[in-house]
C-alpha cells in the first residue's frame, strides 16, 4: 500500500516549471493520494492537473476568500482533507535603508497574511486531524543583509507555526515548516545559471557534499504530512546542513 492512500492533500504554489511545489505534487500523487494543486497561474496549473490526475484550482493566497474556496474546493470534490503544504512565495530583495511600503506589503500579503490564513482554511476543513506544511527560507535562519522583507515575513511565519502548532494540537493537526537551502528551481535559475558562482558559494556553506533538490523538499513534505511524523511546531532543515554556516554575501561571489 502506498503511503498516502485515500488521503487528500491541497499543494499550493505548484505552478511553477520544476518548482518544489510541483515536485511535491507528482510525489504525493505517486504515493496514492488525491492531489488538489493551487496557484495563481492557470494554464500551467491546469497541465501539472492532466499529468497527475490531480485538481486544479486557480487560488491566489493573499485573497482569503479564495483560500476559503480551495478548502471547499477539496471537500466538495473528494470528502475530506488530510493534508496541505504551501510552497507559495515571492522573491523581494532589498536592504532596509531602500525598502519601501509596496515591496514590504507584496511579501507581506503572499508570505505573511497569506499564510496564516492557509493555516487557518486548511485547518477548518481538517474535520479527522491533518497536516499542514509551510515552506520558510534558510533566509529567516541565518538574516543576510539584503533580505528584510522576504526573510522577516519567512521568519514572521515561522514563528506562527509554533503558536498555530499549539492551538491546533488537540485536534490532531500537526503544523510544520521545512526550510530548503540554495535549490534550483523556477525563482532560483535565474540567478543560477546567471552566475554559476552563487551555487559553489552555497556548497561550501553546506555541510553534506552537494546542494539540495526539488526532489528532496519533496521527500520531507511527504513525511512530514504523513501518518509516520509524531512531530508538530518544528522547523526541519532539509539543507544539508546549510544552517551550520553562513549565508554568503555580495563580497563572497567575487
Amino acid at each position: 500500500m502506498a503511503r498516502m492512500d485515500g488521503k487528500v492533500v491541497v499543494v499550493m504554489g505548484a505552478s511553477g516549471q520544476g518548482s518544489m511545489g510541483q515536485a511535491t505534487a507528482r510525489r504525493f500523487a505517486r504515493e496514492g493520494a488525491k492531489v488538489v494543486i493551487a496557484a495563481r497561474r492557470a494554464e500551467p496549473l491546469e497541465a501539472l492537473a492532466q499529468e497527475i490526475g490531480a485538481l486544479a484550482v486557480p487560488c491566489d493566497i493573499a485573497q482569503e476568500a479564495q483560500l476559503a474556496d480551495l478548502a471547499t474546493a477539496a471537500l466538495d470534490t473528494y470528502g475530506r482533507l488530510d493534508a496541505a503544504v504551501n510552497f507559495a512565495g515571492i522573491n523581494v530583495s532589498s536592504p532596509v535603508a531602500d525598502i519601501d511600503a509596496a515591496k514590504l506589503k507584496d511579501a507581506i500579503d503572499i508570505q505573511f497574511t497569506g499564510a496564516i490564513l492557509f493555516i487557518k482554511h486548511m485547518a477548518a476543513a481538517m474535520k479527522d486531524g491533518g497536516s499542514i506544511v509551510m515552506t520558510s527560507s534558510l533566509t529567516a535562519t541565518l538574516a543576510p543583509a539584503g533580505m528584510t522583507a522576504y526573510a522577516g515575513t519567512k521568519a514572521g511565519v515561522d514563528h506562527v507555526v509554533k503558536i498555530a502548532a499549539t492551538e491546533y494540537g488537540k485536534r490532531n493537526i500537526r503544523i510544520n515548516a521545512i526550510t530548503p537551502g540554495l535549490v534550483y528551481s523556477e525563482m532560483t535559475a535565474p540567478i543560477i545559471d546567471g552566475a554559476p558562482v552563487v551555487a559553489q558559494t552555497f556548497l561550501k556553506e553546506t555541510r553534506l557534499p552537494r546542494l539540495g533538490t526539488v526532489d528532496d523538499i519533496a521527500n520531507a513534505a511527504l513525511w512530514l504530512a504523513s501518518d509516520e511524523a509524531f512531530v508538530t511546531g518544528i522547523n526541519l532543515q532539509v539543507n544539508g546542513g546549510a544552517q551550520l554556516g553562513k549565508f554568503p554575501q555580495a563580497d563572497d561571489f567575487r
